[in-house]
């Protein structure tokens, strides 16, 4: 599909809306013939009308099974349309959907379950497992409703969507919504789980949309703006970006089942606002970079040239320093004929704002970016703060920044460096736990965020890092192991993924997972094209290539910071599996405890 122009309206209707459901119906009947959501084949496409028209009609086949105002509904589903009607209809109801990672095993998944209360399970067939075994760990659960059932499904209560869509006999949807109140749960999100169980974030309609309503005073966003869905939907990014959001502002969402091919699909979308963790920015640079390594010296020459100009220009500019005439030039040259094409391959050259956030991205990843013309810019947020906070706005990017507060959001720094944050954007609490939210929460209002920051003066705020994963050596030193990690991925493109070990130890240690896209390009032009990535991992000319990273890495950290000794940890650290959670950050206890014999030898 190509994309389309969009145009700037006033401010839309549903800005106003006290709920998501009044704001569905708001945007359905201002925007009725405008498309809300779609697969990437467009095989469904579903314009304002017709979802709403869907989410009537699941909303009263929900009401049919019992669901009421106050129920819990989970929903276990890649990214796909049938998200929005599930998660819509539940709204409607006045009920609580949550979403479940779909990488989690049927363990985590009972716990969910059962600390959710959910009624209802709204799955796809191919988790059908997984559910049936959780369900044992929950009670409570009635319904498992099967979004793409087969017929051999729908045995032992396991329900058809298509059967249960249907209205019920005397169900009155809008007056459903209609007694929706703001202060009434619209969503549970489940913290990731780096450490023990996870934690439900209950978030209500009236934080939701003071998070969204916030986002045309940093973005000015035209209705009908594209986005799309990618990221895990019990992830808070995905809830806001990609789905209130849109509800609000009457964009178009386009539905990518499988993340990994997010990069491909880009280019047929073209999004207005593209958001990604920063492991997406560090493996979209390190391609390009494979790309200029695999040109011929005289074509690769004249790109690396431009690229050092520009980069040269960005940091000029952040600086505060002016730019002589000449590279000005020499940039606005090189962006005409290099990185205009390098944003119209990627698909972002009709973005209007593009951003990280959920982990510190790596200096030199936004200054590249910056550097071909794509304005990339950190942003802070929480599941508890409806993943408002902080943010970059364009034009006024500063970079090694996650930006001045959002509005509304009131911001401060405690006397241990903790960064406090106030507004109506706050959670409620956590689910079935008054101590931890008493903990998080105080009598004023300040949430304790457990991030250890800085605000410089003009209000824009640096992120040192989570305050209870700082590393305090044996010599009392406290250091940021994900600074030290951004640093050794900055050090070399062969560097993936990085875990900085030294807590309570003499120096500081490494374990390092080579890059799955990079490295194999690079062996194959250093004669290793015929090993796998976990034969890499010790070959002697791909320790020494990690090696010169890790040099180059120390040469921008303080001596106490610097890495003494490391270890290439073969194959790859994926999304939802021991080393890493749904969300790519770093399981910290797992990896110890995985990697323990590992770990005692850099220390021998």
């Amino acid at each position: 599909m190509e994309a389309s122009t969009t145009t700037t309206h006033p401010l839309p209707s549903a800005v106003g809306a006290g709920t998501i459901a009044e704001a569905l119906r708001l945007t359905a009947a201002a925007h009725a013939d405008a498309v809300a959501v779609r697969t990437a084949d467009d095989r469904l496409v579903l314009t304002w009308s017709k979802l709403l028209e869907r989410v009537d009609a699941l909303a009263g086949g929900l009401h049919r099974l019992g669901v009421r105002s106050s129920d819990t509904v989970a929903l276990m589903l890649t990214n796909r349309p049938e998200f929005s009607i599930a998660d819509l209809a539940a709204v409607t109801l006045g009920a609580t959907p949550f979403s479940v990672y779909v990488t989690l095993p049927a363990p985590e998944v009972g716990f969910l379950l059962g600390d959710s209360g959910a009624r209802v399970a709204i799955v796809e067939r191919a988790f059908l497992p997984i559910i049936a075994e959780a369900r044992r760990a929950a009670p409570a659960l009635e319904h498992v409703i099967v979004v793409d059932a087969q017929p051999d499904d729908t045995a032992g209560g396991v329900l058809a969507l298509d059967d249960v869509e249907g209205s019920e006999p005397g169900f009155d949807a809008a007056a459903a919504a209609a007694r929706v109140a703001p202060d009434d749960l619209l969503t549970l999100i489940y913290t990731s789980g780096t450490t023990g169980h996870p934690k439900g974030v209950e978030l209500t309609h009236r934080a939701a949309l003071a998070a969204a309503q916030g986002v045309q005073e940093v973005i000015s966003f035209p209705e009908g703006s594209r986005v799309i869905s990618w990221l895990p939907a019990a992830h808070i990014a995905e809830r806001m970006a990609h789905h209130y959001i849109p509800i609000v502002y009457a964009g178009s969402v386009t539905c990518v089942g499988d993340p990994r091919e997010i990069v491909a699909h880009l280019p047929r979308v073209r999004p207005n606002w593209f958001f990604a963790v920063p492991r997406i920015w560090e493996k979209l640079k390190a391609g390009l970079e494979a790309m200029q390594e695999a040109q011929p010296e005289e074509r690769a020459r004249p790109i690396r040239e431009a690229l050092e100009a520009s980069l040269k220009r960005v940091r000029l500019r952040q600086a505060g320093s002016p730019v002589p005439p000449e590279l000005e030039a020499a940039v606005a040259a090189a962006d005409e004929r290099l990185f205009s094409k390098l944003r119209e391959m990627l698909g972002l050259d009709q973005a209007i704002a593009v951003n990280a956030g959920a982990a510190p991205t790596p200096v030199d990843v936004v200054e590249f970016f910056h550097a071909i013309g794509i304005e990339l810019a950190e942003l802070w947020g929480m599941s508890e703060t409806c993943g408002t906070g902080t943010c970059n706005r364009p034009g006024r990017v500063r970079i090694g920044t996650v930006g001045p507060a959002s509005p509304g959001v009131e911001l401060r720094i405690a006397p241990d460096g903790e960064v406090l944050c106030r507004g109506d954007f706050l959670m409620r609490g956590y689910r079935n736990q008054p101590g931890l939210t008493g903990e998080a929460l105080d009598a004023d209002g300040w949430l304790h965020t457990g991030d250890i920051g800085r605000l410089d003066e003009d209000g824009y705020l640096t992120i040192v890092d989570r305050k209870k994963e700082i590393i305090i050596n044996s010599a009392g030193k406290n250091m940021s192991p994900a600074n030290i990690e951004a640093a050794l991925k900055s050090g070399s493109p062969m560097i993936g993924m990085a875990c900085c070990i030294g807590d309570r130890r003499p120096y500081n240690t490494a374990l390092i997972v080579l890059d799955a896209d990079f490295a194999p390009q690079w062996a194959a032009r250093n004669g290793l094209g015929d090993l796998s990535l976990e034969e890499l991992a010790g070959e002697p000319l791909v320790v020494q290539a990690v090696q010169d990273g890790v040099d180059a890495a120390n040469a921008r950290l303080a001596r106490v910071e610097q890495i003494k000794r490391f270890e290439i940890v073969p194959g790859d650290w994926l999304p939802g599996g021991d080393e890493l959670t749904p969300t790519l950050k770093l399981k910290r206890r797992p990896i110890a405890d995985k990697y323990a014999q590992v770990i005692e030898r850099m220390y021998l």
